[in-house]
Order: structure tokens, then C-alpha cells, then sequence
């Protein structure tokens, strides 16, 4: 499984660290959905390996919001992605935000769920956005999403 997230906030760029912003649930969405067995911090992102896991993001540059990239960033990240995940090939791609991945994949009706789309041999799903900012979901409710692709990654 390979998470994609937007792109680095500015903490996670000084930090090397994804998802390393306090208000971000990222990390206790992932232990709350069975992912892993305890709850991580963003220091210890190189374990996840050890659980099938990986981490990415669609952009690489650091900004303070993601409404800050151009929609040219987000067409050329999901370009660099999609052969990103063509070479590693993992099973799933889990790109986290919708709005996002329509922007850099050009699928104006994606919702948050599993996709048609397969690059190569790997699946792709679209989980909520972690941030503090995405108010629609509270940690409860993406963890069941969380879940429904873990589930789903196990059959």
C-alpha cells in the first residue's frame, strides 16, 4: 500500500516527516483503522515499512496550505505518481484528498472510495483528507473509510 498525500506542509518539510503537523490525524486515523498496531508519530514513518506500507505525496513542494498549488502542479505530480507507482507497482495506491486527486488525475466525479482507475497492476483509492481543516470528517468517520480500504487490500 502506498499513501499519497498532497503535498508537504511547511513542518513536514523542516521535519522530513509526513504528515508532522499536530492538528494533522493522519497518523492516528491509520492506528484507528487497524493499519498498524500502535499509534505512530511522524518520526517514525520509516516504520511502516515493516507493515507493507509507504508514503509519498502528489507535489513536492512545501507549502503552507494546498490550496497554494497551481493546477499545473497537481497535472505534473499525478504524472510523476502514476509512473512512481508503475515502477514500485504496490498493490494500492491511497491517495488522501479528493479534491486533489481529481485535480492531478482529471477526474472531475471521483469521490472518496475505490477508483476505475488502475495504474498498471495497482488498485487506486481516494481516502478524506486528514488535515485539521477538512471539518467533513471527524477521525471517527475516516477511520471506517481507513478500514473499507484495508479490507479491502486483505481480500
Amino acid at each position: 500500500m502506498l499513501f499519497s498525500g498532497i503535498n508537504p506542509g511547511l513542518l513536514t518539510a523542516a521535519t522530513g516527516h509526513h504528515f508532522a503537523r499536530p492538528g494533522n490525524r493522519f497518523w492516528p486515523v491509520l492506528h484507528l483503522s487497524g493499519f498498524t498496531p500502535r499509534l505512530l508519530k511522524p518520526a517514525e514513518q520509516h516504520e511502516l515499512l515493516a507493515y507493507g506500507l509507504g508514503i509519498t505525496n502528489v507535489v513536492a513542494r512545501a507549502t503552507a496550505r494546498a490550496d497554494e498549488l497551481t493546477a499545473e502542479e497537481y497535472l505534473e505530480g499525478g504524472r510523476l505518481l502514476a509512473a512512481k507507482v508503475a515502477l514500485r507497482r504496490p498493490r494500492w495506491l491511497a491517495v488522501v484528498g479528493v479534491t486533489a486527486y481529481r485535480t492531478a488525475f482529471g477526474d472531475r466525479r471521483a469521490q472518496v472510495g475505490p477508483q476505475e482507475r488502475v495504474i498498471g497492476e495497482s488498485r487506486v483509492w481516494v481516502l478524506p483528507n486528514p488535515s485539521g481543516l477538512n471539518a467533513h470528517w471527524t477521525a471517527a468517520t475516516m477511520a471506517e473509510e481507513f478500514a473499507r480500504l484495508r479490507e479491502a487490500a486483505l481480500t
